[in-house]
């Protein structure tokens, strides 16, 4: 899909990667980008920054969600891309509180539930449109020491997988946007207290600009994953020809983060 003229919305669009993306599609010639966060001031900034408008929005918010996008379609008449773009990352094993649990899942899947429900009667009716689902490649793969996390980012991948194949011989593209680690505040909840699981996490970062410039090659060449770290797709196959072995090597690579204790 050509990025130009087009309307695009992007979903935590204050910071990090959602503020990159709406950056570089205005830098692309989009005819409108609207940055939408819980953050109302930041995605204002961002926004006024390359000529775009924003709204404040709790994604997790179902009502609020659909009267924002009412209010967005009323104003520029459609949306062609939408970058589901919005997530928290929660650390921890399954005994991570109930309320945390569903906070994570309301986020970082609901969101994406509620605003596809918003924008996919318009790109059906006009036979055209985009989702973009930002996942992660612990949707692919998963996240040592992130349960909640690992688990929502697969839903996500799923509810990608299952729109483009529902609605792709209708118009709709699909993709789904699988970074390893990326460098922003979320970056800190993944590399945890020891010195090892730090210096790997960080050893595998790539700025949010990267993923930006990953995320307009993607939709050029309407690819359902797009991975800004191209060995994702190593692992992932991997994964997929023998899941027990892959597996046994992840135990490993997770004992190998645990730091000795200094004598």
């Amino acid at each position: 899909m050509e990025i130009s003229e087009k309307v695009v919305v992007v979903t935590g669009g204050a910071s990090g990667i959602g503020a990159a993306m709406v950056t570089r599609f205005a830098a692309e010639g989009a005819g409108a980008v609207v940055a939408l966060d819980i953050d109302g001031d930041g995605a204002a900034t961002i926004a006024a920054a390359v000529g775009g408008s924003s709204y404040e929005l709790d994604v997790a918010d179902d009502a609020q969600t659909r009267s924002v996008f009412n209010q967005i379609e009323d104003e520029l008449g459609r949306i062609d891309i939408l970058c589901l773009n919005a997530g928290i990352a929660t650390a921890g094993s399954v005994d991570v509180p109930n309320e945390v649990w569903q906070r994570t899942w309301d986020v970082n899947v609901m969101s994406h539930v509620y605003a596809t429900r918003c924008v996919l009667p318009g790109m059906l009716a006009r036979g055209s449109g985009y989702l973009v689902h930002t996942a992660s490649a612990a949707g692919l793969l998963t996240n040592i020491g992130a349960a909640p996390y690992s688990v929502t980012k697969h839903a996500v991948v799923a509810l990608a997988e299952w729109l483009s194949l529902t609605y792709g011989d209708r118009g709709i593209v699909v993709s789904a946007l699988c970074p390893q680690f990326v460098d922003t505040p979320m970056l800190d909840v993944f590399a945890g207290d020891g010195d090892a699981m730090k210096g790997w996490v960080h050893s595998l970062a790539v700025t949010p600009q990267e993923v930006a410039e990953a995320v307009v090659a993607g939709l050029a060449a309407e690819t359902f994953l797009i991975l800004p770290h191209p060995d994702v797709a190593v692992y992932f196959e991997r994964k997929a020809v023998d899941y027990d072995r892959w597996l046994v090597g992840m135990r490993k690579l997770q004992a190998s983060m645990k730091d000795k204790p200094s004598s």
